[in-house]
């Protein structure tokens, strides 16, 4: 939350955006001595205004957060520093974009509000993954990393050839897609919401592992500008700015936001004699919000992204020194996208509507060179390729005053074209004797893959007694989706087609259904119970040669849960537990072609049981503590590897822990002082079906140390403070050796922020 202050005669207002009260209004007259009234109401776009009437001045206030919540500690005639609990008028609201309280949905739910985002330097999905049980987030290693693979609940994207992934991201409504797309930067947040288990019949895109819900602060309808720029080890900087102001009061504002960030590469090339492995990246936010009434509002969005790092490195895991690298040729990973998003919504007695148009172009180019000692320069891999994607979301409501009978309808069009300018291994004269190739020369995949995606969706929640909630919902999908393909061997003298251009098309269709019940055991303990199904569809890979492989199944998840949400000592103490099992058929499997590259999927049967236990606290005023723990036991049930026959029954899926958990322990003093400890671990976890290429559990520990005043602060930072040293990407070339990714090694800086 950030909320604003003003003074309009005798009276104190206080402005709180992305916040909702539970009532349409509050008023108290006269509640303490030197207050003559106290009132709350609503505003539209989800803003929470609230006047503090002093009898003769303006009242001093302090401003707290809490669990899920907004403390205002009101004092007349002391200044905001001074006021203390006893003397404080405490008002609460609460801080979500409807007013269910994330404490009473019957969902396996993480929140990882502003303050949080701020205090951990939360500013990518690697970092609100380390702070969400069973939820994995993997670059390729620490350098110019050119695809990402993640997991929630057993189910990841390693087979990263299918066009639809298992997992919904959002940024403001806008769903993104492909791992190699999610390397983007994060800036001026106003929350994050990770829901685990299917999430089809509430949202647009279908997405059975899950949902990343990632919500920019709105503009504020008085000037804020927020600034703040970090240094650190290997020449890292980081500037951030923001500013929001109103044009027209009450009715038309805008914000603006923007960072860059770059850093040297912590890779050593003995071979070129210089670091290798850099980071950049300038990207920026532009949101208009216009409110033309109390029923409506017309927000538009625009991102901009554009990355420039260096070659992803590669180097053995044994080695003696990872990040000491033999490359012949440095290459770079090159990623731009920009967003476009017009949302219209309303909000009156007898329903909600919510419109959300959206377009997004993201193009990634890759230069990678291989990672040898000594230099080889066999082959180096060349990537050029682009997605755009529209969407069109209709959703119809019911208001958010309606109690014992909730429902939602929703429409959703997705258009998706996904062009692969160059998919290719350039080789050298060296690289075509070891791999037995004619010659030297490029052997080079150029596609087109198409889908059209249309959905209803929906969902009901009845009463039928105070205590009990019955929600059903129900989604239908269809898909058309189409591969254009040909495959060439091009040398220096001559174009020699190895596989011929394909043309194929087909459509794919599901039904599919969510059933649930929660029950409020008291007003503070809530259980539940879900059966859902998650949904893949059928799909072409674009880099399969022969018609036999080039078609991969539908991926069907059902997903059983029960969980118990609890809050204890009026609110400072919550504690939630989910149990689910997640039964996959049909789970689309990567495969490697007898080169030892990826070029295939195939199909099989996974079986993912575990858990998610979650416990914040504040057992002293500016004490936080929260612990995290997920645990997930993630095996494939069928499966054999149709080119190989081996059997790999009953072996961990790759890409997913079996262990994930993170506690933080954080204390903000009054007197300004600041620090916080956070503790993030990972269970084992193996990164190729046979289970061969493996890390070992392994923990990091971050510190941050700082002095605040009320509009500025600066501090110290330390991540992965002992320099721990793990793997987050591995295969065997040449076996039995392993090759493997790298994570980040030891980083530490200094930040200094101001807000006015």
């Amino acid at each position: 939350m950030a909320p604003t202050t003003s003074t309009l005669g005798n009276a104190l207002i206080v402005e709180i955006p992305n916040a909702v009260l539970t009532s349409d209004r509050f008023e108290r007259a006269e509640p303490a001595e030197g207050i003559a009234l106290i009132t709350a109401e609503n505003l539209p776009d989800n803003r929470v205004r609230i006047a503090i009437t002093g009898n003769d001045v303006p009242p001093a206030v302090a401003v707290r957060s809490g669990l899920q919540s907004l403390v205002l500690g009101i004092t007349p005639g002391i200044a905001a520093a001074e006021v203390t609990d006893e003397e404080a008028i405490n008002i609460v609201v609460t801080a979500q974009k409807t007013p269910e309280d994330s404490q009473d949905v019957p969902i396996s739910l993480t929140v990882i509000p502003q303050q949080t985002l701020e205090d951990a330097q939360i500013n990518d999905l690697t970092g609100i993954s380390r702070n969400t049980p069973n939820f994995s987030f993997f670059p390729t290693n620490a350098g110019g990393s050119d695809f990402s693979y993640y997991s929630i609940r057993g189910l990841n994207n390693f087979n990263f050839l299918v066009s639809q992934d298992s997992v919904g991201y959002y940024i403001d409504d806008v769903p993104f897609d492909f791992g190699a797309f999610l390397d983007v930067g994060l800036v001026d947040l106003e929350r994050v919401e990770v829901l685990r288990g299917p999430q089809s019949t509430l949202y647009g895109r279908s997405s059975p592992a899950g949902v990343v819900n990632i919500i920019s602060r709105a503009p504020t309808n008085v000037p804020e500008f927020r600034v703040a720029g970090s240094y650190g080890n290997y020449n890292f900087r980081d500037v951030q700015l923001s500013y929001s102001d109103a044009l027209i009061p009450d009715q038309l504002a805008f914000r603006l936001a923007g960072a860059y960030r770059a850093r040297d590469g912590v890779f050593q090339n003995q071979t070129l004699d210089r670091s290798v492995g850099q980071q950049e990246q300038l990207l920026g936010r532009a949101q208009l919000l216009w409110t033309p009434s109390e029923e409506w509002s017309v927000s538009f969005n625009t991102y901009v992204s554009d990355a420039n790092n260096g070659d992803p490195v590669f180097t053995r895991q044994d080695a003696d020194n990872p990040f000491e690298t033999f490359k012949a040729v440095d290459g770079f990973v090159r990623l731009d996208s920009n967003t476009q998003a017009l949302r219209i919504g309303y909000s009156g007695a007898g329903f909600r509507a919510t419109s959300i148009t959206a377009r997004r172009f993201s193009r990634q180019e890759v230069l990678a060179g291989d990672s040898f000692s000594p230099p080889l320069d066999l082959a180096r891999s060349n990537i050029d390729f682009s997605s755009t994607v529209w969407s069109q979301e209709v959703r119809l409501q019911s208001p958010e005053d309606a109690d014992r009978f909730r429902w939602l309808l929703g429409g959703y069009y997705e258009s998706r074209g996904f062009d692969v300018g160059n998919d290719a291994f350039d080789y050298t004269a060296l690289g075509a004797g070891f791999f037995g190739l004619p010659a030297a020369g490029q052997d080079r995949v150029i596609a087109d893959l198409s889908r059209t995606t249309y959905a209803v969706f929906g969902q009901v929640d009845y009463r039928p007694i105070e205590p009990l909630n019955l929600f059903a919902g129900l989604r239908f999908e269809t898909s058309n989706f189409s591969l254009d393909r040909q495959r060439v061997f091009q040398t220096a003298d001559s174009v020699t087609v190895t596989n011929p251009r394909v043309q194929e098309q087909d459509s794919s269709s599901q039904v599919i259904p969510r059933l649930g019940l929660q029950y409020d055991i008291s007003p503070t303990i809530m259980a539940y119970a879900t059966i859902a199904q998650g949904y893949r569809p059928e799909g072409f890979n674009y880099r399969a040669d022969t018609a036999d492989i080039r078609r991969y199944q539908e991926e069907i998840t059902w997903t059983y849960e029960t969980g118990i949400k609890s809050a204890w000592l009026d609110n400072r103490l919550t504690a939630n537990l989910s149990i689910f099992h997640n039964n996959v058929q049909g789970y689309q499997v990567l495969l490697t072609d007898n080169l030892g590259f990826f070029r295939n999927v195939a199909s099989a049967d996974v079986s993912a049981t575990g858990l998610e236990f979650e416990v914040a606290a504040q057992p002293l005023e500016g004490l936080e503590l929260v612990l995290g723990l997920g645990y997930v036991n993630s095996r494939f049930t069928r499966y054999q590897n149709p080119l190989t026959g081996v059997d790999f029954n009953d072996n961990r899926v790759p890409f997913v822990p079996n262990i994930t958990y993170n506690a933080a322990v954080q204390y903000r003093a009054p007197i300004g002082v600041f620090a916080r400890l956070e503790l993030q671990g990972y269970g084992t976890t193996f990164f190729d079906d046979a289970n061969q290429v493996k890390q070992d559990p392994f923990a990091l520990v971050n510190l941050r140390l700082g002095y605040e005043w009320q509009d500025y602060g600066v501090y110290v930072f330390a991540n992965n403070l002992f320099d721990t040293r793990y793997i987050t990407s591995g295969f065997q070339f040449p076996p039995p050796n392993v090759t493997a990714g790298f994570g980040e090694p030891v980083t530490y800086g200094v930040q200094v922020r101001a807000e006015f």
